[in-house]
């Protein structure tokens, strides 16, 4: 199928020299002004393989066409090549500062001509054709977008299930557990969103707040390995019941590890990091592995202290409640042992916040 050409001169035999020139390889269509030539390209925009423009014409000269191409943006489609008596340098720069593709003037070779116009042509036509490319790809890059979005999305919540699930496993096996698993989730989201305020050194994101809050419910799975005689004796703990039950961490770590090509690699990272060192303490004195300072992952060291805040203020089987005033400065004064000074600058300035989520889950059960 021919391409087609439209050709914009008040003088027809002008235009008749160039229909003569094109005729065989071209569609060509004939405008006397330019009002007459936007009609056309405004109709057949998508057709029109190039304009070949005259400048001085009655009602609408060649400048007054290219000024309504410009507004429509035409001239990023539609190559324009300007054919003109007029051979100032002035006249053709002022052609090129309103986006035309090239500039001829009179007199021309009929060659010249056809040459120019089928680069101009080839070379739009490839534009053209990759600009649609772009387009397609572009929707198909947004729907792929979509689709991974979507997956992630469910990816994340398959995350959240499989840690409710396990949490679940451990509220089975302990009845202090379940309610203890949904408390510290929240007071670990409160000590890290305040950390990633206060310390952006870090790194912490939104999404690694939420990431942590969800994954704090595993930090004692290793619980369900504890024999009944020592995970629910309501008395103290001998010494060497308490050797037994300090090995959750490490065996929450061993449940943990073979799980962990079921779940994303993120979430059992921070699980794992959480349940083997949640016992760790700043001065090196906690277990299983005696880290101290910030060798203890910041994930640990966030629900540590949202785990040794909830046993505080809530009643166990062997203890009563401390009252929030009580617990507070038990952190604070290092009778549960030490912490981070960056996290108990958290804490303090958390106060409040933890309070009245403690007081909430309170009500809950009263």
């Amino acid at each position: 199928m021919k391409k087609r050409v439209l050709i914009v001169d008040d003088v027809e035999m002008n235009r008749e020299m160039l229909y003569e020139i094109l005729k065989d390889e071209y569609y060509v269509i004939q405008a006397e002004n330019g009002v007459k030539a936007l009609e056309y390209i405004e109709d057949e925009s998508n057709e029109i393989a190039v304009v070949l423009l005259d400048l001085v014409m009655p009602e609408l000269d060649g400048f007054g066409v290219l000024r309504e191409m410009n507004k429509k943006n035409l001239q990023d489609r539609i190559p324009v090549l300007v054919i003109s008596g007029d051979n100032y340098s002035e006249t053709e720069e002022k052609c090129f500062d309103y986006g035309i593709s090239d500039f001829i003037s009179k007199p021309y070779y009929d060659n010249v001509v056809k040459k120019r116009i089928r680069n101009l042509v080839d070379l739009f036509q490839h534009k053209n054709r990759l600009e649609e490319k772009v387009v397609e790809q572009n929707i198909i890059l947004k729907e792929q977008n979509l689709l991974l979005m979507e997956q992630t999305e469910k990816l994340k919540q398959n995350n959240i299930e499989i840690i409710d699930v396990l949490g679940t496993v451990v509220e089975s096996r302990n009845l202090e557990s379940g309610e203890h698993i949904k408390r510290v989730k929240g007071f670990s989201k409160i000590l890290a969103e305040k950390l990633m305020e206060l310390y952006p050194e870090y790194g912490l994101t939104k999404e690694n707040v939420e990431m942590i809050s969800v994954a704090s419910a595993l930090h004692d799975i290793g619980k369900i390995a504890i024999p009944d005689n020592v995970l629910l004796k309501p008395g103290r703990l001998t010494d060497e019941e308490f050797e037994c039950m300090k090995s959750h961490s490490v065996k929450g770590c061993e449940i943990l590890v073979n799980i962990k090509d079921i779940w994303d690699g993120e979430y059992s990272r921070l699980s794992y990091e959480i349940c083997r060192h949640h016992h760790e303490r700043y001065d090196g004195r906690g277990y299983p592995d005696g880290l101290s300072g910030e060798d203890i992952p910041i994930s640990a060291q966030i629900v540590s202290v949202a785990d040794v805040y909830d046993a505080l203020v809530s009643e166990r089987v062997y203890k009563k409640a401390f009252s929030k005033e009580e617990a507070f400065n038990m952190i604070l004064n290092g009778e549960c042992g030490v912490f981070s000074p960056k996290l108990l600058r958290c804490f303090r300035e958390s106060r409040e916040r933890l309070e009245r989520l403690a007081d909430k889950n309170k009500e809950k059960f009263t």
